[in-house]
């Protein structure tokens, strides 16, 4: 079987990996939905235990050892329905979903 039709197209499958500087920073927070589900995936995957709460600090602490725009990734997180709010904005809690 040839290796193109068991492997995802290259942009899938290259990750998020070329998204980060060496010293392990997000150059940029990509602009294009499906590699910015990517993106968020992958943080909420690596930076968010299941089963925990959080607060909005805890949550700002965490995004800002990637990225110095952490309002803006975790309004991106919340959008995309990786993290759960609490109505006043206080607390977070990972989503457990089937993707």
């Amino acid at each position: 079987m040839s290796q193109s039709s068991t492997e995802p197209r290259t942009g899938a499958r290259r990750g998020v990996a070329d998204l980060f500087t060496a010293a392990g920073r997000l150059a940029v927070i990509p602009r294009k939905p499906a590699r910015r589900e990517q993106l968020l995936v992958h943080l909420t995957e690596t930076l968010f235990a299941v089963d925990r709460d959080y607060t909005e600090r805890e949550v700002n602490e965490l995004l800002l050892t990637v990225h110095e725009d952490c309002a803006a990734l975790r309004r991106y997180l919340v959008i995309a329905g990786l993290l759960s709010r609490t109505r006043d904005g206080s607390g977070y809690r990972r989503v457990t979903t089937t993707r």
